[in-house]
């Protein structure tokens, strides 16, 4: 029996189209990637489907399938501007191999990268905002011309990927094609075996997940394929993926997938806990409980990784007057919202130590202590208090208007003679 055909994509969400994309999902075998993509590219979406490839480790896999079904099928490549020099030839070498005629190269836009990323360093103090200029907004123009797409996700990459089916429907009703959903990583490695594929040069160089240069390691034995991807930060996706089918699997924003609240954003944490062991001479990206590190100062001070520092109630900033310029963040705890000893060491960092860099505020951190946070010095937040994020989303935290305890020079205090107030 011949299978249905979806209707042609609609401007509203359709529920008739969200049913027969989980209709599809139960008319395939699992490892029937040839399958999946053959019909999609015949009868769900004929001439309105286009291939996103990384050219990375697995990337020939499913350019196989392609190249099967019809090698003129429009295939993009994300040139970032950050890839190996290896993975720009490996782009060349499969076209030619496989016979694909329709490869494009999609490249950020000049302004932007020279606006947002002029020393090309932005992958390191901010990667959700380097990915977006340099994949997210380059790619929806293209996505935005067609009516689905084809993705080489798997469900044994990250826990997000766990439900991922053959077949998505986004918010916009495009439709996401993923033939090797259910494709673990061994069953890649023997396809590659079987069809004589040409391997990434990176890959016997124990590269199992290959990305932009700065954010992709080597992964050890026995670790986890994607390991090497933005290893050490709270991150495990680029920001193309994240508008999976809310039928099939949780619905992700910008909003819940990160803690850190910052530049009025919430965006991905360089930094991770201090973990006891750790070795402070090649420690990085992480808060240094202010006791470690004094215990261990030599040997952080001589660390040439990027490193934070974790201030809890009771200790006194003063005891590292002299360093606080070593470090790229300093975290200030507050363990309960009646708690206000952060609050001081704050204005000490940035008023009498003119330290520049970034002062976040993590534990009980809620809506209403936020503005007298920033006029402390706050210029992160990690929040999780729901209420408190939708706030901030939003932009409705409570205002601050007078003044009886000002800060610094500009605030004037209510009820005074500001010009007879010495500043301190």
């Amino acid at each position: 029996m011949a299978l249905p055909k979806l209707a042609p994509v609609q401007p509203a969400h359709d529920k008739l189209r969200a049913l027969g994309i989980v209709a599809l999902n139960g008319m395939f075998d699992d490892m029937d990637a040839l399958g999946v993509l053959r019909y999609a590219i015949s009868d769900v979406l004929p001439d309105d489907l286009a291939i996103v490839s990384s050219f990375g480790a697995d990337s020939a896999v499913l350019l196989h399938l392609v190249a099967q079904v019809d090698p003129s099928m429009p295939v993009y490549f994300l040139e970032t501007g950050k890839h190996f020099r290896e993975t720009l030839d490996y782009v060349e070498t499969l076209k030619k191999h496989l016979g694909l005629i329709n490869v494009h190269a999609i490249r950020p836009a000049v302004a932007d990268v020279k606006r947002f990323d002029p020393n090309g360093d932005l992958w390191e103090t901010d990667p959700d905002s380097c990915c977006h200029i340099r994949k997210t907004e380059p790619l929806e123009p293209i996505t935005e011309q067609f009516g689905g797409w084809v993705t080489g996700r798997k469900r044994f990459q990250t826990k997000e990927r766990g439900v991922l089916p053959h077949f998505e429907l986004t918010s916009d009703d495009r439709i996401k094609v993923n033939p090797l959903a259910y494709f673990t990583d061994a069953d890649v490695n023997q396809y590659k075996i079987d069809h004589g594929l040409p391997e990434h040069p990176l890959f016997a160089k124990g590269y199992k997940s290959i990305g932009c240069a700065p954010c992709t390691s080597v992964v050890a034995e026995g670790e986890d394929p994607r390991a090497g991807r933005w290893r050490g930060l709270n991150k495990k996706e680029c920001g193309i993926h994240f508008d999976f089918n809310g039928a099939i699997a949780s619905p992700m924003t910008a909003a819940t997938r990160h803690t850190l609240w910052k530049n009025g954003a919430f965006i991905a944490d360089p930094f991770h806990e201090w973990t006891e062991g750790s070795d402070p001479a090649t420690a990085s990206y992480t808060h240094v409980p202010l006791a470690v590190f004094l215990a261990n100062k030599a040997a952080f001070l001589a660390n040439p990784h990027p490193l934070g520092l974790l201030v809890s109630p009771g200790e006194s900033i003063e005891d590292v007057e002299a360093d606080v310029g070593r470090f790229a963040s300093i975290a200030i705890k507050f363990p309960g919202f009646t708690d206000g000893r952060g609050y001081s060491t704050a204005r000490l960092l940035s008023q009498r130590y003119q330290y520049a860099n970034e002062i976040r505020a993590i534990g009980d951190v809620l809506q209403d202590q936020i503005p007298l946070m920033r006029r402390c010095g706050f210029t992160a937040f990690v929040v999780t208090h729901e209420p408190t994020r939708q706030a901030l989303i939003e932009d409705r935290l409570p205002e601050v208007a007078l003044f009886y305890q000002p800060v610094g020079t500009a605030e004037v205090p209510v009820g005074t003679r500001p010009f007879l107030r010495r500043v301190h």
